[in-house]
């Protein structure tokens, strides 16, 4: 069983811009940036579980994953996380809605991904802000957080649905959290 170990830290892009140096400073290696519109589904069996079924579209590939709520230690978020490619967006949407689960959430979010010793952090920027993420086994993630001084940034215990939910708009049903589209040509 795979369970993901994060902690999420709100930021703001002063930070955001300190923390790129920083890591670049430490020799972290970055791994890739991206676009990410995340769709999530939830209903009978999920609701049961505190889970989820989350389908991620980037510009390179997009991936089902199934996420359910382990625990919370302290600042430290435990979640079994199965994840697979898709080839096929709109058969695996189709399968995800005859299985009876709702679409309920849509966030979009740009991403900067590094490795760094044993653990990725991301940069986050979302339409209601800026966040960090360290993944990775909960001693590695106290180590880097010292080295990138973020053991005294506040953490923020909620995820991304979460904070859609309280940041977003109620869509036909859906709560919605997208970037203005630009509308010059």
């Amino acid at each position: 069983m795979a369970i993901e170990i994060e902690k999420k830290y709100k930021i703001d892009k002063k930070l955001l811009v300190e923390l790129t140096a920083k890591l670049g400073e430490l020799g972290a290696e970055f791994a890739y940036e991206t676009f990410e519109e995340n769709f999530l589904h939830r209903g009978g069996l999920l609701d049961g579980r505190a889970a989820v079924l989350r389908l991620r579209k980037t510009e390179s590939r997009t991936t089902l994953t199934y996420k359910e709520k382990v625990t919370t230690e302290g600042e430290f978020k435990h979640q079994i996380e199965f994840e697979t490619d898709v080839t096929d967006v709109n058969a695996t949407e189709s399968i995800i809605e005859k299985l009876g689960y709702k679409l309920s959430v849509i966030y979009e979010k740009h991403r900067k991904a590094w490795h760094f010793r044993n653990v990725e952090i991301v940069l986050d920027e979302l339409p209601f802000g800026y966040y960090m993420e360290i993944e990775g086994e909960k001693d590695d993630i106290l180590e880097v957080e010292k080295l990138l001084g973020a053991d005294v940034f506040e953490p923020e215990p909620r995820g991304y649905p979460r904070l859609s939910a309280k940041h977003g708009k109620l869509i036909d049903g859906i709560t919605q959290s997208r970037f203005a589209k630009s509308t010059t040509a």
